[in-house]
């Protein structure tokens, strides 16, 4: 009974990375573009006092101020769905797409002006790198796998093609 209960406890785990996976990969493709994009508007004078303010926040305003955009960004996910339930597949993804994108951008900005305050949390400051650590981990295993392979050489191919193409016309 005891290795039954391990081996269910092992697929578990290797269940929830399956699913958990997908989102590691997109996070982590859009994690610093998407911040270096807003981080950019700390040119305008409006948006470099915003950002000055959330570097100034105690640890739990941080804490708030990480998770505003995900409390704002719900009601949106939940109409995509109501318009998937109601047959607008369409209209539904580019919801969600949209709402992933621009959620991933302010959270990947946020945590960046936020860090330093949050690790002033004992429990953040314990947790986030063991998270961080198992994230590294399960990715690298991912893009050593043969089809993250494959699919990397195929876009560098694509890549080299289009360049190519580019420069003969």
């Amino acid at each position: 009974m005891p290795g039954d209960m391990a081996f269910i406890g092992k697929l578990l785990r290797a269940l929830a990375t399956a699913l958990i996976v997908p989102v590691l990969l997109f996070e982590e493709w859009g994690w610093e573009p998407l911040a270096r994009v807003l981080g950019r508007l700390a040119r305008l004078p409006l948006w470099a006092r915003v950002e000055q303010a959330l570097r100034n926040l105690p640890p739990w305003g941080a804490v708030l101020a990480f998770f505003a955009p995900m409390a704002l960004l719900f009601p949106i996910k939940l109409i995509g769905l109501f318009l998937l339930a109601e047959g607008h597949a369409k209209s539904a993804l580019m919801l969600l797409l949209a709402a992933k994108l621009a959620g991933t951008a302010v959270l990947a900005w946020l945590f960046q002006l936020l860090e330093p305050a949050l690790m002033r949390i004992p429990a953040f400051a314990r947790w986030y790198p063991r998270w961080k650590a198992w994230k590294d981990r399960v990715l690298s295993r991912v893009r050593q796998s043969a089809p993250w392979r494959f699919g990397s050489a195929l876009q560098e191919s694509a890549r080299r093609w289009w360049r190519k193409l580019r420069r003969e016309s």
